[in-house]
């Protein structure tokens, strides 16, 4: 990585985008031709749009690593089931509903992981695979800049964005060749058991990556960076467990009810007429009438 272009090139692979450059006049309309027209200040807006799709791919293979079905990632991982899963649950919107929306983690932790990435993670060793798009050295420098400057402001970027480029960036280190390939993100490309790497790297405290995002923390957060990639790795199972086996993507607000019989339900073959209660749950305990304030 002696020279800036190939330290970019480096960079752009770890997060995943050069391999969704690939990809990305057909996934992102407008986007192949902005790349290569535009100078830099233009690029924001397309290559927030990038980074966009590429988080909800990145987070269509993670939420069918906990619950696949019928679709292609499921298949790409190798594990397809006949049965609906987290895509027919609609997983993926549930889960950039809740990371940019309500999930409690503090600006200066998503900052910190935002800082380490647009820093390339130089502390983590990938391989630059062949087959990715040729880009010129003038536009390498463009997209670098761009994406470094949206990175370093934690405002500009979603958590959702932030938590599928730490995904990519341990996928293509898990797998260099998934820096390219079917679907958009490096995380999608891989297998089931690679994904599974992934989460080992991010559960196990992996000494590279945890040096690397440490040092952007501020006192007295230092040296905590191992629990908070534990906590980011098991909340992500989680919440994809949770997105498809509730009623988010069925439920009717206004009528306070279900719109129709959610994935889940059938999945855990609920039956929500058992839910009304039994007669002898009825009542107070032992046949009381009534208690006491004491």
């Amino acid at each position: 990585m002696g020279t800036p272009q190939v330290d970019r090139r480096f960079f752009l692979t770890r997060v995943g985008v050069l391999g969704a450059l690939a990809a990305a006049g057909t996934a992102v309309p407008g986007v192949a031709r902005a790349v290569t027209t535009g100078p830099a200040d233009p690029l924001v807006g397309v290559v927030s749009k990038l980074l966009a799709e590429l988080a909800r791919d990145t987070l269509n293979g993670l939420a069918v690593f906990v619950v696949p079905g019928p679709d292609g990632y499921s298949r790409t991982q190798g594990t397809p089931r006949s049965e609906p899963g987290a895509m027919e649950a609609k997983t993926p919107d549930f889960l950039i509903e809740s990371l940019d929306n309500y999930v409690p983690m503090p600006d200066t932790i998503a900052a910190a992981v935002g800082r380490a990435l647009a820093n390339g993670l130089a502390d983590v060793p990938i391989v630059v695979p062949n087959g990715l798009p040729l880009v010129p050295n003038a536009l390498l420098a463009d997209l670098d800049d761009v994406i470094k400057l949206l990175l370093r402001n934690d405002a500009a970027l979603p958590l959702s964005a932030v938590i599928a480029l730490l995904l990519n960036t341990q996928a293509v280190r898990v797998d260099p060749t998934s820096a390219a390939g079917p679907h958009l993100s490096p995380f999608s490309r891989l297998s089931f058991a690679k994904k599974a790497e992934v989460f080992e790297l991010l559960e196990q405290a992996d000494p590279q990556l945890v040096g690397s995002i440490d040092r952007e923390l501020p006192e007295p957060l230092k040296g905590t960076t191992s629990g908070i990639l534990q906590f980011i790795a098991g909340a992500l199972l989680e919440f994809s467990a949770f997105g498809t086996f509730c009623e988010w993507s069925t439920f009717d607000a206004e009528r306070l009810t279900v719109s129709r019989r959610p994935v889940g339900w059938d999945l855990a073959k609920y039956d929500p007429g058992s839910m009304d209660g039994w007669d002898e749950f009825k009542g107070y305990y032992q046949g009381r009438q009534k208690v006491s304030a004491r």
